[in-house]
This record gives structure tokens, C-alpha cells and sequence, in this order.
């Protein structure tokens, strides 16, 4: 009899992100030569002011749909659903613009329809899905997660998804593959981002990310297509994107279109544009400080809007100390 999984981490309606806040852009990538010029796009807007009162919301044509999804108990909390609002308009999708709104405004035509992911590489039975694919194959749950960004801000979002550990074992991997490899959509016409080096951060698109195998076949790691009940918007990663609870943000790779199984270490966009500060494993850490702030804290975003200063201690691995075990035999300063 199998053992039934129990994550160490139960988060309920009280862990949930607040609706009514905005907190200021973030400006992350001036230390390293690029400063973002999202906020001179003429379509580009603030959401909220300085003191975190509304502003102008950007007119959303993007339709989302609602998706069928169990709950399972391990998981589960009492919570009634949040709406979205801040988790939709907060963002680090730099594909979009470096702003925290640019993804919001400038995604609403963003097209998820036709969709085709491939998982490929070291594998018996490399696997194509369409769009419909992603929300119909696989049996679909929600998780409530933490998700903590290198910067230092975290959220609690209800994810809606199914493990990535059944997609990969579709493909039936070889013995010879040791890691997995994620690329994201290339497309300039539709991400302004990826059309100039100041707007979308200099980065070298498509973005890529990679895990170990035993990082992507944990159970925790999640392929996403939706939250709060409903499919995902294009600023948080439609139509399917990757979750990774215990690492930072920008691990967690968006509007996936290939999965690619290895036997190298795959390419990292932030570890390959800053090494020094971004790592391949980008666990969270709270021994570890990043180069230019410490990582002992973070700010959690509630109801306080820009001037709110509730910050919580961080934990070693987010708090999903189950995952400790992928880890036993590696340094953990070292290997960041």
C-alpha cells in the first residue's frame, strides 16, 4: 500500500493574500545595468498611488473560464475564495514589462488558443498537448501555497493544477535523464517585453529554467493552469506555468511551451544573467542573503497597501521541510 502523502504546510483562509493592496514597482534589475522603461509605455498605467488607494485598473478583455477541480483534504483549508484582484495585478513577468503592472495592462491580448506544450528530450514517448490538453487530461486540484519572491515579498495563492511528476511520468523518462528543462513562449509580437533589452530587462528570451529530476517528480511540484477557480490570466503565467512552493519566484517559469528531460544541468535565466546573485536551485533560504538585501524576513502583502511594514520571519524551504531529504548531501550556501 502506497503511503498517503501528508505536506508539512496546511495554510488556511487566514493565510490567503488580501484583496486591497499595491505595493511600489520594484526596480531590481538598476543595480545590474538595466533600468526598465515599462512605466514610459504609453499604455502602461498605475494601478494605485503612492499611499495604495486605486487609481485606474487596467480594462481586462482576457476571459478567463472556470475549471473543475477537486480539493483534496491534504490540502484543503476552510477558506471562502479571495478574489484575485492582487494576485492578478502584482506581477514579475518581465516578458511584459519590468514594471509590477506592466503584465497586467499589456497581456489582456494575449493569446492562449491554439496552445502546444512538448515534453521531449531523454524520454520513450515524447508527448504533445493542445491547449485543451491542460485542463482535461489530468485531474485537477487545488493547492493553497506560499510563494516567496527573491525580493523579499511573499503571497498565499489557491492553485489550481495537477502534480508535474504525472506529466513526466506520461513521457516515460529514461535511466539517463537527470534533469528537466523549461522554456518558455518566444513571441516579440505579443510580449513587447522580449522586443527590447531595456523594456524586458535585458534578459536573453526565451526564458528557461531548470530542475533536478527528483525536484520535478516531488509531489509538491505543481504544473499550474489556474487559481482561485479559474484559468489562469496571462500576467500570472496562462496558460500553464510551473510552481515550485519551496523556491523563489522566479524559478516558478510561465506560459510554458516545452518541457525537455537531460542529462546536463539546463540553462537559468537569472542564473546565467547574474550568477552571483540568482543560483540554479534558488531554494529559499533565510541563511542565505541575497548580494544586496538579507533574506531573513519578507513582506507579506495584506490589506496595508505600500506603506505597510508586516514582515514575517522566512523559513528554510518556504516551510515545506519535507523536501529537506532532496538535499541531504549538498551545501546548502554553496549550492543557492
Amino acid at each position: 500500500m502506497n503511503k498517503r502523502y501528508q505536506p508539512s504546510v496546511k495554510l488556511t483562509e487566514n493565510d490567503v493574500t488580501d484583496e486591497d493592496v499595491y505595493l511600489q514597482r520594484r526596480k531590481v534589475l538598476k543595480s545590474l545595468g538595466f533600468i526598465g522603461l515599462g512605466s514610459l509605455l504609453p499604455n502602461s498605467s498605475q494601478a494605485f498611488n503612492l499611499f495604495g488607494s486605486k487609481e485606474e485598473t487596467p480594462t481586462r478583455t482576457f476571459v478567463t473560464q472556470p475549471l473543475s477541480f477537486a480539493k483534496p483534504e491534504k490540502y484543503a483549508s476552510q477558506e471562502t475564495q479571495t478574489p484575485y484582484e492582487k494576485v492578478t495585478s502584482y506581477n514579475n513577468f518581465y516578458e511584459f514589462g519590468t514594471s509590477k503592472e506592466d503584465p497586467a495592462k499589456l497581456a489582456q491580448e494575449f493569446k492562449v488558443e491554439p496552445w502546444t506544450l512538448t515534453i521531449d528530450g531523454l524520454v520513450n514517448k515524447p508527448i504533445t498537448l493542445s491547449y485543451d490538453d491542460l485542463t482535461q487530461r489530468f485531474s485537477l486540484e487545488e493547492r493553497i501555497y506560499r510563494l516567496r519572491c527573491v525580493e523579499a515579498w511573499s503571497m498565499v495563492i489557491p492553485w489550481i493544477g495537477f502534480p508535474l511528476s504525472e506529466l513526466i511520468k506520461q513521457a516515460a523518462p529514461l535511466s539517463s535523464a537527470k534533469y528537466v528543462a523549461f522554456e518558455t513562449l518566444f513571441d516579440p509580437k505579443q510580449m513587447p517585453g522580449q522586443a527590447s533589452r531595456f523594456v524586458g530587462g535585458g534578459l536573453d528570451y526565451p526564458y528557461v529554467e531548470g530542475l533536478t529530476l527528483a525536484e520535478a517528480m516531488h509531489p509538491l511540484t505543481l504544473m499550474s493552469v489556474g487559481l482561485y477557480g479559474k484559468t489562469l490570466m496571462p500576467q500570472n503565467g496562462a496558460p500553464i506555468r510551473l510552481v515550485v512552493p519551496w523556491k523563489y519566484g522566479f524559478k516558478n517559469i510561465k506560459s510554458i511551451v516545452r518541457i525537455r528531460l537531460t542529462d546536463k544541468q539546463p540553462r537559468s535565466t537569472w542564473n546565467e544573467l547574474a550568477p552571483h546573485e540568482y543560483g540554479f536551485y534558488a531554494n529559499v533560504n533565510p541563511n542565505v542573503d541575497h548580494p544586496r538585501w538579507s533574506q531573513k524576513t519578507e513582506r507579506r502583502i495584506t490589506a496595508g497597501g505600500l506603506l505597510s511594514t508586516k514582515r514575517i520571519d522566512t523559513q528554510l524551504f518556504n516551510g515545506y521541510s519535507e523536501v529537506a531529504s532532496l538535499y541531504s548531501n549538498l551545501d546548502l550556501r554553496k549550492f543557492y
